[in-house]
């Protein structure tokens, strides 16, 4: 039993259920990463302008803002397996109901329940990962889980490619793979912790109880959703082509695939507080390479591929850092503040980011980004200083 909130995990944590719920997820953000650019290529060839087509996707960020507010306590009533499970499997219901439904206005409430499932799936499973991983080993744990991740995200515009988005077929294949994210889920439940505690902390007083790993996931969620949508602008205002700069993008996430491994290896053995500072400044200290590097495709693409690499530990050790401090319902409400404010990062980040590439073309957009990084990086070093202080 955890002092805090009398949760019961397994002694010494369980790699088989960590495994399961990185399967699991790997393959929700796969059918996640497939459904983002259907959807919109569904509404689009139905007549719906492309004003409306952003108004309907703001709805899942909505979803995505306030639905974590309700995951604690519905962890601690259900029990995290069966959110999960719950979740996974409405996810599989609805999503072809997308096709099936070809009144617009449906597709607003459909859309907000469908991203709530999501949201909680993602809450619910990174705070499984987080409670049950050997302890030492949280660090590799949730590294692994970044990496397998980010290669469930890729592969879902790639089946998209290869199914196209006419049809109902790639809303089938979503569906199954949703359904699929059950059995690994299932296969483990028993070992879900038990025993938690009525919620007893806001969900949002964490953001001033953990700032530097809450914060530090906003700063890359704002950072990861610009450059995922703008960095191609950016690559064309330098002058490329098309293809060369969606070669940024690539760049970009492939070296977040790379890294954090060894990221969370790191995070297990030294002070994860100075961890997230040193991303940080190497993410400032990126920003200012880029416009350096614009005239040489081959080099921005190097300094993308380490940049991007080095700034996704501010996830992975934001969510180490997390599951370090925090036990049973205290650690589920820690990981639900962690996917409201990368959600909200996700809404900041694409507009800042855009108006300083208005503002400044091209240069805003590195403008931007380092500023992101650089309040961030004000803040982290006042808290390794203010830790540092207290222990000395």
């Amino acid at each position: 039993m955890t002092p805090e909130t009398g949760a019961t995990v397994p002694d010494g944590g369980s790699w088989r259920a960590v495994i399961a719920a990185i399967i699991s997820m790997t393959a929700v953000g796969m059918s996640i990463s497939l459904g983002m650019p259907l959807l919109s290529l569904v509404l689009e060839d139905r007549g719906v302008s492309t004003t409306m087509i952003g108004v309907n996707s703001a709805v899942g960020g909505i979803a995505s803002l306030t639905v974590p507010l309700l995951i604690p306590a519905l962890v601690s009533f259900a029990g995290a397996s069966r959110v999960a499970l719950v979740a996974f499997a409405l996810m599989a219901v609805l999503f072809p109901l997308f096709y099936l439904l070809t009144e617009f206005w449906a597709w607003f409430p459909l859309r907000f329940v469908f991203y709530a499932c999501a949201t909680a799936a993602f809450a619910v499973c990174e705070f499984w990962i987080n409670a049950l991983a050997p302890e030492g080993k949280r660090g590799l744990a949730i590294g692994i889980y970044a990496t397998v991740l980010s290669i469930g995200f890729a592969a879902g515009p790639a089946v998209l490619g290869l199914v196209g988005s006419s049809g109902i077929l790639p809303f089938l294949i979503g569906s199954g793979v949703f359904l699929a994210a059950v059995v690994p889920m299932a296969v483990v439940a028993d070992q879900s912790p038990t025993g938690l505690d009525r919620p007893t902390t806001n969900v949002l007083s964490f953001v001033l109880i953990a700032p530097a790993a809450v914060f530090a996931v906003a700063a890359f969620g704002a950072v990861e959703s610009g450059s995922m949508s703008l960095l191609p602008l950016y690559g064309l205002a330098q002058g490329f082509s098309e293809g060369q700069a969606a070669l940024l993008v690539s760049a970009l996430a492939l070296g977040n695939v790379v890294t954090q491994i060894p990221i969370g290896l790191l995070a297990d053995r030294m002070d994860r507080r100075l961890i997230l500072f040193l991303c940080a400044l190497i993410g400032v200290g990126g920003a200012l390479l880029l416009p350096l590097a614009s005239a040489n495709l081959l080099l921005l693409l190097a300094i993308l591929f380490v940049w991007g690499g080095i700034i996704g530990g501010l996830y992975t050790v934001g969510l180490t850092h997390l599951g370090a401090r925090f036990t049973g319902t205290e650690l589920a409400s820690a990981n639900s503040a962690v996917v409201m404010m990368y959600a909200a990062g996700m809404l900041i980040g694409p507009a800042l980011i855009g108006l300083g590439l208005d503002l400044w073309t091209p240069h805003g957009f590195s403008v931007v980004v380092g500023t992101f990084f650089l309040a961030y990086a004000v803040l982290a070093g006042s808290r390794l200083r203010r830790a540092s202080t207290v222990s000395g």
